[in-house]
C-alpha cells in the first residue's frame, strides 16, 4: 500500500519494540483487499494501541487520501524481576512484556514490589539515570520485605533505603559518607550501610573481611572481661552493706535513756498496739467475706 505512512515518533531514549514492518503489516491485515478507503480508522487505532509496546497510536486520513500513523512506543522506566516473572515497567506505572527481538537497557529491580509504588519507582531510577554519582554507584534496586536496597557497583555492600520518601536526602546522607570515609576504606569491609533513619548512618561490617575479623575478636574480648568487672562492682558495692552492722551502736543510746523515756516508749507502743489488732481483725472481716465470695 503506497498510500501508507508510518511515523515511529522519537522518544527521550530511543527503542525498538516494533518497527515499520510491523505496523505495514497491521495494517495489511485490516484491509485485505488494499483500498484506503475501506480501512476501519477507529478500529485500526484501537487495534493498534492494545500492542504492548505501544504506548499511543494515531491514526488519520490527510487531504490527499494518504493513511498516516502516529505510533509513540513505551520507554521502561526499569525492569523488574518479580515472583520468577521478568517484565518491564513505564514511567507511567504499565507493565509490558519483555521482547524476544529487542532489549532495552535500564534499571534491574527485584523483590515483590506492590504496583502502587510503580510510579515512585520509576522516578527514583529517573533520579539515579540524571544524578552522576548516583549512575556511577548504583547498578540495582531490590525489595526485601517493606525495605528498599540500592545494589553497588563497588563491594559487595548495599545501601538500605527503607521506604521511597526524602530519596534525594537519603542519597545526600549516602554521597557524604563515601567522601567522608568510604573513599578512605575498602568497599569490601561492608555488607550494607543504612541512610533510612533520619540524621544518622547505621553501617554493618563483613564478618569475612579480614581487618573487620580482628575488630570482632578484640570486641568478644572486651565483652569477655565484661562479667569479671561486673563481679568486681559488686563485691565493690557489697561492702558498704556489709557495714551496716556498725548502725548497732546507734541503739545502745536507746537503752540507756532515762525511766520518762521509756515510759513514753511503753505508751507509745500501746498505742500502736491498738490500731494493729483493729486492723487485723479489721482485715480479717473482708478476707473471709472473700472467701465466701
Amino acid at each position: 500500500m503506497e498510500k501508507v505512512s508510518v511515523n515511529l515518533i522519537q522518544t527521550k531514549h530511543p527503542v525498538y519494540f516494533i518497527d515499520e514492518k510491523d505496523i505495514r503489516e497491521i495494517v495489511k491485515k485490516s484491509n485485505p483487499e488494499k483500498r484506503i478507503g475501506d480501512i476501519n480508522i477507529p478500529e485500526l487505532e484501537k487495534k493498534l494501541n492494545q500492542l504492548p509496546a505501544v504506548d499511543s497510536a494515531n491514526v488519520y486520513l490527510n487531504l490527499n487520501g494518504n493513511l498516516h500513523l502516529d505510533i509513540k512506543q513505551r520507554v521502561p522506566a526499569f525492569r523488574l524481576n518479580k515472583n520468577g516473572n521478568d517484565f518491564y515497567v513505564d514511567g507511567k506505572g504499565t507493565e509490558f512484556p519483555i521482547s524476544k527481538n529487542y532489549s532495552f537497557p535500564c534499571m534491574l529491580v527485584t523483590g515483590d514490589v506492590d504496583k502502587s509504588e510503580y510510579i515512585k519507582l520509576a522516578e527514583l531510577v529517573d533520579k539515579i539515570d540524571r544524578d552522576e554519582f548516583s549512575k556511577k554507584y548504583f547498578i540495582g534496586i531490590s525489595k526485601e520485605k517493606e525495605n528498599y536496597n540500592l545494589l553497588t557497583s563497588q563491594g559487595n555492600y548495599k545501601v538500605e533505603i527503607g521506604n521511597l520518601e526524602n530519596i534525594n536526602l537519603k542519597v545526600k546522607g549516602f554521597k557524604t559518607f563515601v567522601e567522608k570515609h568510604l573513599v578512605y576504606q575498602e568497599p569490601e569491609k561492608y555488607t550494607k550501610i543504612s541512610v533510612k533513619y533520619d540524621n544518622q548512618i547505621v553501617t554493618t561490617l563483613n564478618p569475612y573481611f579480614k581487618e573487620n575479623d580482628s575488630m570482632m575478636k578484640v570486641g568478644s574480648k572486651e565483652l569477655a572481661k565484661a562479667p569479671s568487672a561486673a563481679n568486681s562492682i559488686k563485691k565493690e558495692s557489697l561492702q558498704p552493706a556489709a557495714k551496716k552492722p556498725e548502725t548497732k551502736p546507734k541503739e545502745k543510746p536507746k537503752v540507756s535513756v532515762s525511766k520518762p523515756k521509756t515510759e513514753v516508749k511503753t505508751t507509745a507502743k500501746k498505742e500502736t498496739s491498738k490500731p494493729k489488732t483493729a486492723t487485723s481483725k479489721s482485715a480479717a472481716k473482708p478476707k473471709t467475706k472473700v472467701k465466701i465470695e
